[in-house]
Protein backbone atom coordinates (compact mmCIF):
# COMPACT_ATOMS: atom_id res chain seq x y z
CA UNK A 1 0.00 0.00 0.00
CA UNK A 2 0.94 3.57 -0.63
CA UNK A 3 1.94 5.89 2.28
CA UNK A 4 -0.68 8.03 3.23
CA UNK A 5 -0.21 11.96 3.55
CA UNK A 6 0.04 11.77 7.39
CA UNK A 7 3.15 9.48 7.13
CA UNK A 8 6.28 11.80 6.06
CA UNK A 9 9.99 11.29 7.11
CA UNK A 10 13.25 13.07 6.61
CA UNK A 11 16.45 11.20 6.55
CA UNK A 12 18.38 14.80 6.65
CA UNK A 13 20.51 15.52 9.31
CA UNK A 14 22.20 12.22 9.98
CA UNK A 15 25.82 12.22 8.75
CA UNK A 16 27.19 13.66 12.04
CA UNK A 17 25.91 11.13 13.97
CA UNK A 18 27.09 8.35 11.65
CA UNK A 19 30.76 9.44 11.64
CA UNK A 20 30.63 9.79 15.73
CA UNK A 21 28.83 6.20 15.74
CA UNK A 22 31.25 4.33 13.06
CA UNK A 23 34.21 5.86 14.96
CA UNK A 24 33.42 4.38 17.95
CA UNK A 25 32.35 1.15 16.35
CA UNK A 26 29.21 1.49 18.21
CA UNK A 27 25.41 0.55 16.70
CA UNK A 28 22.33 2.45 17.02
CA UNK A 29 18.55 0.90 16.56
CA UNK A 30 18.02 3.82 14.55
CA UNK A 31 19.96 2.67 11.73
CA UNK A 32 19.46 -1.38 12.14
CA UNK A 33 15.56 -0.88 12.60
CA UNK A 34 15.45 1.55 9.69
CA UNK A 35 13.10 3.94 11.98
CA UNK A 36 11.38 6.42 9.80
CA UNK A 37 12.69 9.08 12.72
CA UNK A 38 16.17 8.51 12.73
CA UNK A 39 16.63 11.88 10.65
CA UNK A 40 14.92 13.82 13.52
CA UNK A 41 16.58 12.28 16.18
CA UNK A 42 20.08 12.03 14.57
CA UNK A 43 19.99 15.72 14.02
CA UNK A 44 19.12 16.73 17.46
CA UNK A 45 21.49 14.54 18.25
CA UNK A 46 20.01 11.71 20.20
CA UNK A 47 20.08 7.74 19.67
CA UNK A 48 19.36 4.37 20.79
CA UNK A 49 22.99 2.52 21.42
CA UNK A 50 22.21 -0.91 20.71
CA UNK A 51 24.38 -3.11 22.41
CA UNK A 52 25.50 -6.76 22.10
CA UNK A 53 26.08 -7.03 18.42
CA UNK A 54 23.66 -6.63 15.29
CA UNK A 55 22.18 -10.02 15.10
CA UNK A 56 19.22 -11.24 16.98
CA UNK A 57 18.99 -15.10 17.94
CA UNK A 58 15.18 -14.66 17.63
CA UNK A 59 12.92 -13.30 14.21
CA UNK A 60 10.05 -11.39 14.90
CA UNK A 61 7.96 -11.21 11.64
CA UNK A 62 8.10 -6.97 12.11
CA UNK A 63 11.44 -6.48 12.78
CA UNK A 64 14.40 -5.51 10.13
CA UNK A 65 17.25 -6.36 12.94
CA UNK A 66 19.39 -8.98 11.03
CA UNK A 67 18.54 -12.69 12.63
CA UNK A 68 21.62 -15.31 13.26
CA UNK A 69 24.59 -16.70 15.44
CA UNK A 70 25.99 -13.34 17.44
CA UNK A 71 29.25 -12.50 18.56
CA UNK A 72 30.41 -13.19 21.49
CA UNK A 73 29.93 -9.70 24.11
CA UNK A 74 32.33 -6.91 23.43
CA UNK A 75 33.71 -6.32 26.74
CA UNK A 76 34.73 -2.69 25.44
CA UNK A 77 31.64 -1.82 24.16
CA UNK A 78 30.32 -0.36 28.08
CA UNK A 79 32.95 2.21 27.69
CA UNK A 80 32.73 3.18 24.18
CA UNK A 81 28.96 4.01 24.78
CA UNK A 82 30.18 5.67 27.57
CA UNK A 83 32.91 8.29 25.53
CA UNK A 84 30.03 8.89 22.88
CA UNK A 85 27.72 9.90 25.63
CA UNK A 86 30.17 12.32 27.11
CA UNK A 87 30.83 13.73 23.66
CA UNK A 88 27.40 14.22 22.55
CA UNK A 89 26.79 15.75 25.46
CA UNK A 90 23.83 13.84 26.18
CA UNK A 91 21.66 14.36 29.54
CA UNK A 92 19.31 11.39 28.55
CA UNK A 93 20.25 8.20 26.84
CA UNK A 94 18.48 5.18 25.64
CA UNK A 95 20.06 1.86 25.73
CA UNK A 96 18.69 -1.44 23.59
CA UNK A 97 19.90 -4.32 22.81
CA UNK A 98 19.03 -7.57 20.11
CA UNK A 99 17.72 -10.41 22.03
CA UNK A 100 20.30 -13.15 23.11
CA UNK A 101 18.75 -16.18 23.76
CA UNK A 102 22.55 -17.63 23.47
CA UNK A 103 23.59 -16.17 26.83
CA UNK A 104 23.20 -17.66 30.71
CA UNK A 105 21.84 -13.86 31.36
CA UNK A 106 20.76 -12.93 28.13
CA UNK A 107 22.79 -10.15 28.37
CA UNK A 108 21.50 -8.72 31.51
CA UNK A 109 24.95 -8.52 32.94
CA UNK A 110 26.35 -6.68 29.97
CA UNK A 111 22.96 -4.05 30.41
CA UNK A 112 24.33 -3.42 33.99
CA UNK A 113 28.22 -2.69 33.09
CA UNK A 114 26.71 -0.23 29.95
CA UNK A 115 24.81 1.19 32.33
CA UNK A 116 27.12 1.88 35.29
CA UNK A 117 30.31 2.89 33.16
CA UNK A 118 27.80 5.28 31.80
CA UNK A 119 26.95 7.01 34.95
CA UNK A 120 30.41 6.81 36.18
CA UNK A 121 31.79 8.90 32.81
CA UNK A 122 28.73 11.13 33.30
CA UNK A 123 27.08 11.18 36.60
CA UNK A 124 24.19 13.61 36.12
CA UNK A 125 22.73 11.51 32.43
CA UNK A 126 19.43 9.99 32.80
CA UNK A 127 19.41 6.33 31.52
CA UNK A 128 16.40 4.54 29.58
CA UNK A 129 16.87 0.61 28.99
CA UNK A 130 14.96 -1.23 26.95
CA UNK A 131 15.27 -4.63 27.33
CA UNK A 132 14.68 -8.28 25.84
CA UNK A 133 12.15 -10.73 27.94
CA UNK A 134 15.28 -12.69 29.44
CA UNK A 135 13.63 -16.06 28.74
CA UNK A 136 11.40 -14.20 31.79
CA UNK A 137 14.16 -14.32 34.05
CA UNK A 138 13.97 -12.43 37.54
CA UNK A 139 17.53 -13.03 38.36
CA UNK A 140 18.90 -11.38 34.84
CA UNK A 141 16.15 -8.59 35.31
CA UNK A 142 17.44 -8.24 38.58
CA UNK A 143 21.03 -7.37 37.36
CA UNK A 144 19.61 -4.85 35.47
CA UNK A 145 17.66 -3.19 38.29
CA UNK A 146 20.51 -3.33 40.37
CA UNK A 147 22.34 -1.21 38.32
CA UNK A 148 19.64 1.78 38.94
CA UNK A 149 18.36 2.69 35.21
CA UNK A 150 16.05 5.60 35.33
CA UNK A 151 13.46 4.06 32.55
CA UNK A 152 12.85 0.12 32.64
CA UNK A 153 11.25 -0.15 29.05
CA UNK A 154 10.15 -3.52 27.67
CA UNK A 155 8.03 -3.65 24.20
CA UNK A 156 4.93 -5.43 24.41
CA UNK A 157 4.88 -5.22 20.66
CA UNK A 158 1.20 -6.12 19.59
CA UNK A 159 -1.80 -7.58 20.79
CA UNK A 160 -2.24 -10.95 22.10
CA UNK A 161 -3.65 -12.71 19.53
CA UNK A 162 -0.91 -11.70 16.60
CA UNK A 163 1.98 -12.89 18.74
CA UNK A 164 1.97 -16.38 16.82
CA UNK A 165 2.55 -14.33 13.81
CA UNK A 166 4.28 -11.55 14.84
CA UNK A 167 6.89 -12.67 17.76
CA UNK A 168 6.34 -16.77 17.49
CA UNK A 169 9.91 -16.77 20.06
CA UNK A 170 8.17 -14.29 22.33
CA UNK A 171 5.06 -14.29 24.86
CA UNK A 172 2.35 -12.09 25.89
CA UNK A 173 1.75 -12.74 28.97
CA UNK A 174 5.66 -13.02 29.85
CA UNK A 175 5.95 -9.21 28.66
CA UNK A 176 3.59 -8.41 30.63
CA UNK A 177 5.51 -10.22 33.76
CA UNK A 178 8.63 -8.73 32.89
CA UNK A 179 7.11 -5.47 33.58
CA UNK A 180 5.38 -6.26 36.47
CA UNK A 181 8.15 -7.71 38.12
CA UNK A 182 10.17 -4.95 37.35
CA UNK A 183 7.91 -2.77 39.30
CA UNK A 184 7.51 -4.54 41.75
CA UNK A 185 11.43 -5.18 42.10
CA UNK A 186 12.30 -1.64 41.69
CA UNK A 187 9.19 0.41 42.45
CA UNK A 188 10.63 3.67 41.97
CA UNK A 189 11.93 3.34 38.87
CA UNK A 190 9.48 3.93 36.14
CA UNK A 191 8.49 1.38 33.47
CA UNK A 192 7.48 2.19 30.12
CA UNK A 193 6.39 -0.46 27.24
CA UNK A 194 5.06 0.39 23.68
CA UNK A 195 3.33 -1.18 20.95
CA UNK A 196 2.11 -1.11 17.09
CA UNK A 197 -0.89 -0.81 15.52
CA UNK A 198 -1.49 -1.69 11.52
CA UNK A 199 -0.99 -5.57 11.70
CA UNK A 200 -4.34 -6.40 11.75
CA UNK A 201 -5.67 -5.91 15.44
CA UNK A 202 -9.18 -4.24 16.39
CA UNK A 203 -9.79 -1.36 18.29
CA UNK A 204 -11.68 -3.84 21.23
CA UNK A 205 -8.38 -5.56 21.52
CA UNK A 206 -6.02 -2.07 21.61
CA UNK A 207 -8.09 -1.48 24.31
CA UNK A 208 -7.74 -4.88 26.17
CA UNK A 209 -4.18 -4.34 26.08
CA UNK A 210 -4.37 -1.00 27.05
CA UNK A 211 -5.84 -2.62 30.19
CA UNK A 212 -3.47 -5.28 30.83
CA UNK A 213 -0.18 -2.94 30.97
CA UNK A 214 -1.99 -0.68 33.35
CA UNK A 215 -2.53 -4.03 35.19
CA UNK A 216 1.13 -4.68 35.49
CA UNK A 217 1.56 -0.90 36.45
CA UNK A 218 3.08 0.19 33.57
CA UNK A 219 3.51 4.04 34.06
CA UNK A 220 4.76 5.17 30.32
CA UNK A 221 3.35 4.40 27.28
CA UNK A 222 4.43 4.73 23.37
CA UNK A 223 1.97 3.41 19.97
CA UNK A 224 3.10 3.96 16.53
CA UNK A 225 1.94 2.73 13.31
CA UNK A 226 3.90 -0.35 11.75
CA UNK A 227 6.00 0.31 8.79
CA UNK A 228 7.13 -2.00 6.53
CA UNK A 229 10.76 -2.44 6.38
CA UNK A 230 11.32 -4.66 3.88
CA UNK A 231 9.72 -7.31 1.65
CA UNK A 232 10.50 -10.27 3.97
CA UNK A 233 8.85 -8.68 6.50
CA UNK A 234 4.76 -8.72 7.53
CA UNK A 235 2.65 -6.46 5.70
CA UNK A 236 0.93 -3.22 6.69
CA UNK A 237 -2.71 -4.59 6.78
CA UNK A 238 -3.68 -1.14 7.73
CA UNK A 239 -2.68 2.50 8.39
CA UNK A 240 -4.10 3.88 11.21
CA UNK A 241 -5.46 7.84 10.65
CA UNK A 242 -4.15 10.26 13.30
CA UNK A 243 -7.53 10.55 15.05
CA UNK A 244 -7.56 7.28 15.97
CA UNK A 245 -4.08 7.41 17.71
CA UNK A 246 -5.62 10.56 19.36
CA UNK A 247 -8.55 8.58 20.96
CA UNK A 248 -6.14 5.40 22.07
CA UNK A 249 -4.21 8.01 23.75
CA UNK A 250 -7.54 9.63 25.50
CA UNK A 251 -8.07 6.22 26.54
CA UNK A 252 -4.61 5.47 27.98
CA UNK A 253 -4.60 8.11 29.83
CA UNK A 254 -8.02 8.09 31.25
CA UNK A 255 -6.44 4.56 32.68
CA UNK A 256 -3.85 6.21 34.30
CA UNK A 257 -0.46 5.57 32.50
CA UNK A 258 1.63 8.70 33.45
CA UNK A 259 2.56 9.38 30.16
CA UNK A 260 1.67 8.15 26.68
CA UNK A 261 2.85 9.23 23.28
CA UNK A 262 0.62 7.86 20.20
CA UNK A 263 1.05 8.84 16.59
CA UNK A 264 1.99 7.34 12.98
CA UNK A 265 5.13 8.12 13.48
CA UNK A 266 5.84 7.55 17.01
CA UNK A 267 8.46 4.81 18.21
CA UNK A 268 9.73 3.68 21.79
CA UNK A 269 12.92 5.70 21.75
CA UNK A 270 11.94 9.20 20.02
CA UNK A 271 11.53 12.08 22.45
CA UNK A 272 12.29 9.67 25.24
CA UNK A 273 13.79 12.53 27.69
CA UNK A 274 10.57 14.65 27.02
CA UNK A 275 8.31 11.66 28.06
CA UNK A 276 10.18 10.59 30.88
CA UNK A 277 10.42 14.73 32.27
CA UNK A 278 6.56 14.73 31.44
CA UNK A 279 5.88 11.51 32.92
CA UNK A 280 7.23 12.38 36.51
CA UNK A 281 4.86 15.50 37.13
CA UNK A 282 1.89 12.64 36.49
CA UNK A 283 3.00 9.34 37.60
Amino acid sequence: MRLPEWIKTDYSGQHSMKNLMRAKRLTTVCEEARCPNRGYCFSKPTAAFMILGDACTRDCGFCAVAHGAPNAPDKEEPQRVAEAVFEMGLKFVVITSVTRDDLQDGGAGHFAATIKTVRKRCPEVKIEVLTPDFNGSEAALQKVLDARPDVFNHNIETVRRLYRKARPQADYERSLEIIKTAKQLAPDIKTKSGFMVGLGETRDEISGLLRDLRTVNCDFLTVGQYLRPAKKNLAVVEYIKPDVFESIRKEALSLGFGFVASGPLVRSSMNAEEMYEGGLKNV
